[in-house]
């Protein structure tokens, strides 16, 4: 493994201890578990500062269900939660130590650069433009934009059915880009589910964006509407920190990594998206 985290070696040994007496009775201490080490890292990179603070912020949607959706407890579930968790584990980091930022389409690089999160984990599609004020680790997951129309819409089937049509997607995102590009006209708002009325009401005719955040859409709202056509772009999730970061972008693309391998990647799908979607195989990460 291409690790830069460097485990300590602690030893713990646990010895029976025998108790002699006149009366002849004695009782074995119970044997304790061994702490699991904590990790250790190059002094001065972002694992070491965060493994030392003993916290993590991370930035996450908060409406979007199967990926990133605040639950009853307060707290977000999903895909990319799941994700976002597993490195911060590997940080150290228990899931009570994590700072929850709702992050939208439009906030993601502002809040990066900002330093007002250590990370994004946010269905956020990695581009070329993004990468001029930000870096990513990752992709982690390929999706692909799609349409959601109303369940008993029959003459949306494509994107070409979208020309010159009004369909919601979000500022900020590259979906709301290729619908302009499409000859679509474009109806933005802050997220996806404030989408849903104007679909509801005939304000827009779709809402556009990856396949995995209608299908959830869709599944959270059983019978009203449903996912027409098939992908018409690739968006590679990424992982979204501060530009240049190249120790931590390569070490998280190497938890990524053990993660695929060693089954919680998969686990994680399963728990979260794979309720309603088909487990894919990971893409492999890009390296850059």
């Amino acid at each position: 493994m291409k690790r830069m985290r460097i485990a300590l070696v602690a030893a713990a040994a646990v010895s029976a201890l025998a108790l002699a007496g006149c009366a002849g009775g004695g009782n074995d201490a119970a044997e304790e578990p061994t702490a699991e080490p904590a990790p250790t890292f190059e002094a001065g990179t972002t694992m070491a500062k965060l493994a030392e603070a003993g916290k993590v912020t991370i930035g996450t949607k908060f409406d979007q269900p199967l990926f990133g959706l605040m639950g009853p407890s307060g707290v977000p579930e999903g895909f990319d939660v799941e994700i976002a968790k597993i490195i911060a584990s590997e940080l150290g980091i228990d899931e009570e130590n994590i700072e929850w930022v709702e992050t939208v389409s439009a906030n993601r690089e502002p809040f990066i650069e900002n330093g007002q999160v250590d990370f994004v984990v946010a269905t956020y599609t990695i581009n070329d433009k993004r990468k001029e004020v930000i870096s990513f680790a990752g992709p982690y997951y390929m999706a692909g934009q799609s349409i959601l129309v109303l369940a008993d819409n029959d003459d949306i089937k494509s994107e070409d059915d979208l020309v010159g049509q009004p369909v919601c997607s979000v500022t900020g995102s590259t979906p709301a880009a290729k619908l302009a590009e499409i000859g679509a006209e474009p109806v933005l708002t802050d997220t996806y589910t404030n989408c849903l009325e104007p679909l509801r009401s005939g304000q827009v005719v779709a809402v556009s964006t990856d396949n995995v955040i209608l299908a959830g859409l869709a599944a959270q709202n059983e019978g009203e509407f449903k996912v027409v056509g098939e992908p018409f772009t690739e968006e590679p999730y990424g992982i979204g920190l501060a530009k240049d970061d190249t120790e931590f972008r390569d070490w998280i693309n190497d938890v990524l990594e053990e993660a695929y391998e060693d089954g919680r990647y998969e686990e994680a799908w399963n728990s979260t998206a794979g309720t309603v979607l088909p487990y894919v195989e990971p893409p492999a990460v890009d390296r850059y």
